[in-house]
């Protein structure tokens, strides 16, 4: 029976604005890892992605606040815990972060040898300064950094060498889970490829059971992951394996998202683009309905005015729409 290192059941945060409104950009969200797979989360910028990623840390400050649901690590609930309990005990051991602007995360004014035994010290761990440098630099020498960093400053640090050093430090105590926020968004295809090639290596040698990667290309998601989840307005709307979200995606809006990029394993000949219309609704005010539907070509009344619950499908994959499987695939056939 495969083992989970990440079980979340219907977690919802919300953000409150500073006039007291609710901003629920994660609306009872729920999936599962397992051990040794990656999930890939896709969505246009402002979908939830980011939003998630911190939630799921179960470390939350203002203006970012835990409403409900579960986050359940390797069998540890870590929901609702006192946040100073999961700094030390729970951030960078069960889980790990490699932040959206990771080449700017770190402390300017550390040396990067310092910043590392920063890290494990407040983790509490009892490491002798020798130790946590023979750790440091073995973590460098399998990411292929020079020991030599460890001295420099990171504004010393090129832009590529610096998100590997980040990612170093975010793995240094081999993470149950990875959440990698769009690592590889500020850097050039070379860097790109090192980067993505350096965590799937990780996560082969087991140095990361699991790995959640987040960007808003699903192509990019193809090679990396097992499999991907696309949000929309902070909710699932569908989820399956790389292959099928890539090449036979179900719901209008991942397939609207497919149709806007393009996808290279397929060929960019005689492809036509098109943009998905209209603007994702404002989550102060959520739509009753589908959250999809005022862009949505296929959406008729009542998906305006009913909640659409998740339809799963065999093998794990599932989406969220009032229409059958069947009915969409036969419009998507007269389209194409």
């Amino acid at each position: 029976m495969a083992k989970y290192m990440l079980e979340v059941r219907d977690l919802t945060t919300k953000y409150i604005t500073r006039n007291q409104e609710d901003v629920y950009s994660v609306d009872h969200v729920s999936l599962t890892i397992e051990e040794g797979r990656s999930l890939g989360i896709a969505g246009e910028s402002g979908c939830g992605k980011s939003t998630l990623a911190l939630s799921l840390m179960g470390y939350y400050f203002p203006p970012l606040h835990y409403t409900s649901g579960s986050i359940i690590v390797d069998g540890k609930n870590i929901s609702g815990l006192d946040p100073d309990v999961v700094r030390k005990t729970v951030l960078g051991s069960d889980i790990a972060y490699i932040p959206q602007a990771a080449m700017n995360a770190m402390n300017p004014t550390r040396k990067v040898g310092k910043f590392i035994e920063d890290v494990i010290r407040a983790h509490e761990i009892r490491m002798t300064r020798a130790e946590i440098r023979d750790m440091a630099r073995e973590r460098f020498s399998l990411l292929g950094l020079p020991v030599e960093a460890l001295n420099k400053y990171s504004v010393e640090l090129s832009g590529g060498m610096r998100q590997r050093v980040v990612i170093a430090v975010s793995t240094i105590l081999n993470p149950k889970v990875l959440i990698a926020d769009e690592p590889s968004s500020a850097l050039d295809v070379t860097s790109q490829k090192m980067v993505i090639r350096m965590l799937k290596d990780m996560m082969a040698k087991g140095l990361v059971k699991s790995m959640i990667f987040i960007t808003h290309e699903l192509p990019l998601l193809y090679n990396v992951t097992d499999d991907i989840m696309v949000m929309y307005a902070g909710q699932i709307v569908e989820r399956g394996s790389a292959k099928e979200m890539v090449f036979d995606p179900i719901h209008p809006y991942s397939r609207g998202l497919m149709r806007s990029i393009l996808v290279p394993e397929e060929g960019t000949r005689d492809v036509k683009l098109t943009a998905i219309p209209g603007t994702p609704p404002n989550l102060k005010h959520p739509p009753a309905g589908c959250r999809f539907a005022d862009r949505c070509r296929y959406a008729a009344d009542s998906c305006r005015n009913m909640s659409v619950p998740m339809v799963d499908l065999e093998g794990g994959r599932c989406y969220r729409c009032a229409f059958s499987e069947q009915k969409l695939r036969e419009v998507y056939h007269s389209e194409d």
